[in-house]
């Protein structure tokens, strides 16, 4: 299995020794990576730019990797992004992973970039055939719905891929991970419905000829945790995911895993057993100071089985 964790919220707070010390520890805790956020302008203004801040934390540690997930895809430009990734390849090489996705829980967000929210799929499906392309060194021409590119390179390539993993729980998302992905982001939804998922991913996959893909199939949730006290666990949680998603508690609650270490891990292992290989966790505490303590215990416990 492999972990990561999301900034930890007091990140910022803290001059540059401090975060290498934190940076440190994290990687210390079991993790493999720190995952990053992205929006352009979410909910009154909100948001983090992902590559910005994954190329920050890279620096931090020589060892520990940083991830996208998950970078809103739609709201860029395929050819700027390839060149994003070629740079990430020797800011960070062989310690970038690429979570995208279409995003749309803030349909304004989307507007405001000049992009019709109901063509946000195809942006990607077309966004990620571009981005390959590139990436493997080809010069790409592409002619489709949305994206005219005549004869565009991208150099030096990547000495190693980077593995692009894609969110969404929709069938059409899970369809873009087979023909286009190295692996899915599960976010909201039981093991039955993972489980199916990758089926489906596997079936998309054949029907494009990706008979030999290497899957890399990850599970990522908020989660409430506490060493004893339930109620505290859920109140940080719930109180975390409202502000940020402004919307009640109660739309995510069943899909949160919730309590002491040993109870969340439990509940990640479910997904384990149904193929999720890679988790991660934003981790809700009483205390932002506990953070970093409580996932390293929560990745503890899920080592143990």
């Amino acid at each position: 299995m492999k972990f990561g964790l999301a900034t930890p919220s007091m990140l910022w707070d803290l001059d540059w020794h401090e975060r290498q010390a934190m940076a440190s520890s994290i990687f210390d805790a079991g993790f493999d990576h720190l995952f990053l956020a992205d929006h352009v302008s979410f909910h009154d203004g909100a948001g983090a730019d992902g590559f910005v801040e994954a190329s920050a934390m890279a620096q931090l540690h020589d060892q520990l990797g940083v991830m996208t997930s998950i970078y809103l895809l739609p709201l860029r430009h395929p050819l700027p992004v390839a060149r994003q990734l070629a740079s990430m390849a020797r800011v960070a090489p062989g310690r970038f992973v690429f979570g995208i996705g279409v995003g749309g829980e803030d349909r304004h967000e989307v507007e405001i970039c000049g992009v019709d929210p109901a063509t946000r799929g195809r942006r990607a499906n077309e966004s990620l055939a571009i981005i390959r392309g590139l990436l493997a060194g080809e010069s790409v021409t592409h002619e489709g719905e949305i994206f005219q590119i005549d004869s565009a390179l991208i150099r030096p390539k990547p000495k190693s891929p980077i593995p692009i993993l894609v969110g969404g729980r929709s069938d059409a998302a899970l369809r873009r991970v087979g023909r286009l992905g190295d692996g899915w982001i599960g976010v909201w939804c039981s093991t039955h419905r993972f489980a199916a998922a990758l089926q489906l991913i596997n079936e998309a996959a054949e029907a494009a000829g990706r008979v030999q893909t290497p899957w890399l199939h990850g599970y990522q949730t908020w989660i409430g945790v506490d060493t004893v006290d339930e109620h505290r666990a859920r109140a940080a949680v719930s109180s975390g995911m409202e502000g940020f998603y402004k919307i009640p508690f109660s739309a995510f609650e069943r899909y949160t895993p919730v309590g002491t270490p040993r109870q969340i891990a439990d509940q990640l292992l479910e997904y384990s057993r149904v193929g999720a290989e890679l988790f991660n966790l934003k981790v809700c505490a009483h205390s932002p100071e506990e953070e970093v303590d409580l996932a390293s215990a929560i990745v503890e416990e899920m080592k143990k089985g």
